[in-house]
């Protein structure tokens, strides 16, 4: 023991005279800052264990979280068979030459031969050929529609474009990094269950289409099937995808219910699906919007790929399928343009050669990025279909739900679901039954919120979040340095990983000059940096980079914000934090102000759950500088420098103090829980993250005593995911307990940060609140989006609130005000027309619905 630590002793001393003779490109020497304070990595991609509890035992294993990460792009001679000089040089050519590719299938000819289409050419439904049309034109018809979905594999090609992409890759990413236990979890529910796998994704890039595919064959899942989006690709381009395997929906699929072309077109669609499924080849699908277009993120087509397939199960084509929650993340999307909300236009083969060739160009003189992909815990469609029909409740609309309260016509806020859907529904969608539309609504839904929380933080998200809500006017590169570990333990406190590891110093010099862009370094006298986020646009783009830490700490934030509105009837917000900390908040009025912001806040931003919050160990804030462990981050075993991806000279060496960053099952809150069970969890956590302490009443019992309750009168216990009116009892019980905002020296800044996560969207609302009696109506919809825009923009050059600028908070707010019913829309000869409902007319009504958005609001 005694020559270990003096080993340990040696090292430590050798590590630091390489710390202290480190110096990083900005021409000055940095010293050791406490990088990470935890010691474990959460293994974020459990399902939910309320809607699918059995596969949430059988398809997991403790074993794989001790699994490491694998650089799925670093291919070596030891990738192939074969060995040798010559084998070193041609490795990515012989790896993409041993991929297994599948035999073609007689595919077309059983689709034509199924049964729902042999009853259209037949004319037994509604919509068919009939006895005026001939069969073998219908039979032609089919093959033309056939052919618009999907062609034949061409082995040759796949091998051709694996080969082109994995050195296209290398030029492009530092690495590719997938998590090993991940993709076992994901090979063990294919060969246990014998089932097809649907993957179910994110969409951040038009990249994802050709990286995931490439990922998941170089892993053994074989080729995987991808639905493209026919807007983003050209004839041309989408011909040479449906040979690599990608499927692109007729444009006769949305017609109407009773045309006998969109009869025909979706049967086909339904027997090409079933046909997908029983040959169980993997099938991807995107379930948010393409990047660029504006709208909603869920998207209207994925969901429609997602309806048939749980139509084919329904029917019995295939006995279930296993879903797999996917996600990527980047530390910055590589083929996003200047402006992201540009129109979408369809990308071309020689425009998208000539987009590759300008990334290969900058290559030399810009970082390249690292990209994360996640693979979540698969879970049956069956068993979530039996189980989530049992949770459904009654729902309401926005207006019902906030309208009266917003105008002081009512106080008490129905403990009811939100009915908000903003994303259009399709022709094959329109085709099912009401109660499968909602169920593939719900299960959208659900499914991206598991694919959001089992997704990587990245660096650039938090270096973005720092310099945008805590020192928008400046900061200090040292001081920054401890911001930045700090930020990093708390998003691992939460049960959220993050897409980064290595030495502090090397990883905070990555992300600036990443950001070189929407950042400025200034070199101060004292020989320190002054790091200056830029202002106008640069600060848009670290509001959009600064969402995707949102998922995090959004619990915190709703009750943050909710505080403030509680708070805003009583203390001023420039006051004091000692006079805010003497106000009581009772625990009912807490629970009523969080339901008034979830009701407000849109159904795209709430499907991001959150995770139970182990108590930090210095309580909220950064903690202080110095100390702790000198080499970097806390990592999940020791790592190479190609699997972090940063040039870090003592990255392969255990941490000095062993803090070493080991892998822990984290257990989730269920996504499917009443809203009682959600205002009481983010009640916890402003508890647990000790913003809020107890206060007891002269004469009530102690909270902490129970000791005393009558177990007799009513059961204690309840299941969570209760969706009964016995939630109504809790908030009974909740009148006599009170808070206090804690007087800890650290809280200020803390309460300050979390109210700032939500501003850009809740500042937006208020604004738009603000224009309605400057906006020009009646418009349409692009019309007066283009109007407000405008405003914002106009706002933001007075205020310097540029975060608020952005197309999707001001499509946002119209949405959210239409439901609401501040605004009707009217159909007209030019479309549908937005008009100001005669209830907000008055500018009485209109201050009282600003006056209600600014009240959650933090200056």
């Amino acid at each position: 023991m005694l020559e270990a630590r003096h080993q340990t002793q040696q090292r430590n001393t050798q590590n630091s005279q390489e710390t202290s003779l480190w110096s990083s490109d900005f021409g000055m020497k940095l010293e050791a800052v406490t990088p990470f304070l935890g010691k474990y990595r959460p293994f974020v991609s459990r399902c939910c264990q309320t809607c699918t509890p059995k596969s949430w035992e059988s398809l997991f294993h403790r074993s794989i979280m001790d699994l490491g990460f694998c650089n799925v792009i670093l291919v070596k001679e030891q990738n192939t068979r074969f060995r040798g000089w010559l084998v070193r040089r041609l490795c990515y050519f012989l790896w993409s030459l041993e991929q297994h590719i599948p035999p073609r299938q007689d595919a077309p000819q059983k689709i034509v031969e199924s049964t729902g289409v042999q009853n259209v050419i037949s004319g037994r439904i509604p919509g068919g050929a009939g006895e005026g049309q001939v069969p073998g034109l219908v039979k032609k018809e089919v093959q033309r529609i056939l052919g618009h979905i999907q062609a034949p594999l061409r082995p040759f090609l796949l091998r051709l474009f694996s080969w082109a992409l994995l050195r296209f890759l290398n030029c492009v990413f530092l690495n590719v990094q997938l998590h090993k236990g991940q993709m076992k979890m994901v090979h063990k529910a294919a060969q246990a269950q014998g089932l097809p796998l649907v993957l179910l994704s994110t969409h951040k890039s038009l990249l994802d289409g050709i990286l995931l595919p490439f990922v998941l064959l170089s892993q053994g899942l074989g080729v995987l099937r991808v639905a493209w989006d026919p807007r983003t690709c050209s004839p041309t381009l989408r011909a040479l995808l449906k040979k690599l395997g990608g499927l692109f929906l007729p444009p006769e699929v949305n017609f109407t219910l009773d045309s006998p072309e969109g009869v025909l077109a979706r049967a086909v669609a339904h027997a090409a699906m079933e046909q997908l499924l029983v040959s169980r080849q993997p099938l991807l699908i995107f379930l948010e919007e393409p990047p660029g277009a504006q709208g909603p993120r869920l998207s209207a087509l994925g969901q429609t790929w997602l309806g048939l397939v749980v139509q084919a199960v329904k029917v019995g084509v295939i006995p279930d399928a296993m879903l797999v929650p996917v996600a990527i993340t980047y530390d910055l999307v590589p083929d996003a343009p200047c402006d992201v909300y540009h129109a979408l236009t369809p990308l071309g083969l020689w425009t998208g050669a000539l987009a590759v060739l300008r990334i290969l160009r900058c290559w030399g003189r810009s970082p390249r990025v690292c990209v994360r992909v996640h693979l979540a815990q698969p879970f049956s469609l069956q068993e979530y279909t039996i189980n989530a029909r049992s949770c459904w409740g009654s729902r309401q609309t926005l207006e019902q739900l906030l309208q009266p309260i917003v105008l002081g016509q009512c106080t008490v806020v129905p403990d009811t679901e939100k009915e908000q859907e903003w994303t259009p529904a399709t022709g094959p969608l329109l085709a099912l039954k009401e109660e499968d539309q909602l169920l593939v609504r719900r299960l959208s839904r659900h499914v991206l919120n598991a694919s959001v929380t089992s997704s990587a933080v990245m660096s650039t998200a938090i270096m973005a979040t720092l310099l945008l809500f805590k020192h928008q006017k400046g900061v200090f590169l040292s001081q920054l340095l401890g911001e930045f570990s700090w930020l990093t333990e708390e998003t691992l406190l939460r049960g959220f990983d993050v897409g980064f590891s290595g030495q502090l110093r090397c990883l905070v010099q990555h992300t600036l000059s990443l950001l070189r862009a929407h950042v400025a370094l200034l070199r101060i006298h004292q020989g320190d940096l002054l790091v200056v986020p830029r202002p106008g646009p640069g600060l848009t783009h670290l509001a959009r980079l600064s969402a995707e830490l949102l998922p995090a700490f959004l619990s915190e934030a709703v009750g943050a914000c909710a505080v403030r509105g509680l708070l805003a009837g009583r203390v001023p917000p420039e006051g004091p934090w000692e006079l805010q900390g003497i106000e009581l908040l009772s625990q009912d009025k807490l629970y009523r102000q969080i339901l008034l912001l979830l009701h407000l806040l849109p159904q795209d931003l709430l499907l991001l759950q959150v995770r139970p919050l182990p108590r930090s160990p210095h309580g909220p804030g950064p903690p202080p500088l110095g100390g702790g462990d000198p080499e970097g981050l806390g990592r999940h075993g020791p790592l190479s420098p190609m699997e972090v991806g940063l040039p870090c000279p003592t990255l392969d060496q255990a941490p000095a103090h062993g803090l070493v960053l080991r892998p822990h099952q984290c257990f989730s809150p269920q996504p499917c829980q009443s809203s009682y069970c959600y205002c009481q969890e983010v009640l916890d956590r402003l508890i647990q993250c000790g913003l809020l302490v107890a206060e007891e009443t002269p004469g009530s019992r102690p909270a902490c005593d129970t000791g005393r309750q009558r177990l007799s009168a009513k059961l204690l216990w309840k299941p969570s995911g209760d969706f009964t009116d016995s939630d109504s009892d809790d908030f009974e019980e909740a009148e006599g307990r009170y808070f206090r905002l804690s007087q800890q020296s650290r809280c200020p800044d803390f309460f300050l940060f979390l109210c700032r996560l939500l501003s850009p969207l809740l500042k937006a609302f208020a604004q738009a609140a603000a224009f309605l009696h400057q906006g020009r109506l009646p418009d349409t919809e692009s019309g007066y989006t283009e109007q407000l825009l405008q405003f914002l923009q106009a706002t933001a050059q007075e205020e310097g609130f540029f975060e608020c600028a952005d197309p999707n908070l001001a499509i946002s707010a119209i949405w959210t005000f239409r439901d609401l019913g501040v605004l009707q829309q009217m159909p007209s000869p030019a479309g549908p027309m937005l008009y100001l409902s005669p209830t907000f007319t008055s500018r009485e009504n209109q201050e009282k619905l600003e006056q209600f958005i600014r009240q959650f609001v933090c200056s």
